[in-house]
C-alpha cells in the first residue's frame, strides 16, 4: 500500500475535489438524475397563457422524471428578470426556463440586452405555438380583413391598437401588422394581455391581437369581431376563420411558441434526459388535450430537439430585430 504524506494533501486536495465532481456530477447525470424536484421558472404571473403551458407541461414531464417539477413564477421587465436568473443558476439539471417569443425578442428591445439568448443558455426543445388573432371591437366597420385593409389605410392613427406591454406577442404582431399594411395606428400599451382585451371588449381601443388563449371564448360568444388568425394555415380551433394571408397580408405568421432552456453548461446527459422526458410529454394524452382546447398545437418532431429550438430561436432573433429597430421600440 502506498502512503502519501501529509505535506501532500493540501496540494492534492484541489485535483482530488475537482475528480471527485466530475466523476460524482457524470454518475449523477447517468444514472441517478434527477434525485429532487426540479424547478421551471415561468417568466409571467400565475394563471396567464405561458403559466397555464408549463403547469401542463410539468405535470406531464414529471411522469417520466419521477420527480416534481415545481413551476416558479419570476415576473417583471418582460420576461428578461427570469430569464437572467436562469441564465446565472448552476448548470445542475435542477433550474431551467420556459419561455415565449420574448427571448428573441430581447436583444433588439433593450438598448443593453441583460443576456444573449444566442449564448447564454443550454437548449432542451420547443414545446407548443399558440396562433394569435386579430380582433376588432364589436362595432367597429369593417365586415372582414379585405375590408379592414382598406379601412386601416383610410383612417391610420385615428384607429387605436391596443397591446399587452413592451415585448408582449400582441406587441409584435401589431408591429407586423402595421408594417404590412404601411399605415401607423395610435398604439395603446396595458399592463398585460387581459386588460388590454378588456379595453376591445369595453370599446375603449379598436383594434387588438392576442392569442387564442384568451380569445376563442370572446369569439364564439360574438364579443369582438374575428378578422382571421395570424399561422399561414387555417387552425382546427377555429375551422371557419380565415387566416391574414387569405385576407390579403400575403406571408403574415406571427404565433407565440414556447422553448425549454437551461443554464449554460448544463451537463449534455442532463440535457439529453429532460429533452427525452420533454418529446414524452408533447406525447402525453392529457397534455396534447389540455393545448387542443387552448387552441394550441404541439410542434413537429424536428422542433422538440435542442438543435431545433436553437435553429428557430436564430431564425426569430433575425426576423423581429429589423422590424424593433425600425419601429424605435426601446426598453431601458
Amino acid at each position: 500500500m502506498t502512503l502519501i504524506s501529509s505535506r501532500a494533501l493540501p496540494r492534492l486536495a484541489g485535483p482530488l475535489l475537482a475528480l471527485a465532481c466530475l466523476t460524482g456530477g457524470s454518475a449523477v447525470a447517468q444514472g441517478n438524475y434527477p434525485t429532487h424536484a426540479i424547478s421551471l421558472v415561468v417568466p409571467f404571473s400565475a394563471g396567464g397563457p405561458t403559466d397555464v403551458v408549463a403547469r401542463s407541461l410539468g405535470a406531464a414531464m414529471a411522469k417520466t422524471l419521477g420527480q416534481s417539477i415545481i413551476i416558479e413564477n419570476r415576473t417583471g421587465a418582460g420576461g428578461t428578470l427570469a430569464a437572467m436568473h436562469v441564465a446565472r443558476a448552476a448548470p445542475d439539471g435542477y433550474t431551467f426556463l420556459i419561455h415565449h417569443n420574448g427571448m428573441a425578442t430581447a436583444p433588439a428591445l433593450y438598448r443593453k440586452p441583460p443576456f444573449n439568448p444566442l449564448t447564454d443558455f443550454s437548449y432542451v426543445g420547443q414545446v407548443a405555438d399558440v396562433p394569435m388573432t386579430l380582433l376588432g371591437r364589436k362595432d367597429l366597420p369593417p365586415g372582414n380583413m379585405a375590408e379592414f385593409i382598406q379601412y386601416a389605410r383610410a383612417n391610420g392613427n385615428k384607429i387605436n391598437l391596443a397591446n399587452a406591454g413592451l415585448g408582449a406577442v400582441s406587441q409584435l404582431c401589431g408591429m407586423l401588422l402595421q408594417e404590412s399594411l404601411g399605415v401607423q395606428f395610435t398604439t395603446v400599451p396595458y399592463a398585460g394581455t387581459a386588460p388590454a382585451l378588456t379595453a376591445l371588449l369595453g370599446g375603449q381601443v379598436d383594434v387588438l391581437c392576442d392569442q387564442t388563449t384568451q380569445t376563442i371564448p370572446h369569439i364564439k360568444g360574438q364579443r369582438v369581431k374575428l378578422y382571421g388568425v395570424t399561422t399561414l394555415d387555417r387552425i382546427k380551433a377555429l375551422p371557419d376563420a380565415p387566416t391574414l394571408q387569405e385576407g390579403g397580408l400575403k406571408g403574415f405568421e406571427v404565433k407565440v411558441w414556447h422553448g425549454v432552456y437551461a443554464p449554460k453548461g448544463t451537463p449534455p446527459e442532463v440535457i439529453a434526459k429532460f429533452n427525452e422526458a420533454l418529446r414524452a410529454a408533447l406525447k402525453d394524452p392529457a397534455f396534447t388535450q389540455k393545448m387542443a382546447e387552448l387552441g394550441a398545437e404541439i410542434v413537429p418532431e424536428a422542433k422538440q430537439t435542442p438543435e431545433g429550438l436553437r435553429t428557430w430561436l436564430q431564425s426569430e432573433v433575425d426576423k423581429w430585430g429589423p422590424i424593433i429597430r425600425k419601429a424605435g421600440v426601446y426598453a431601458d
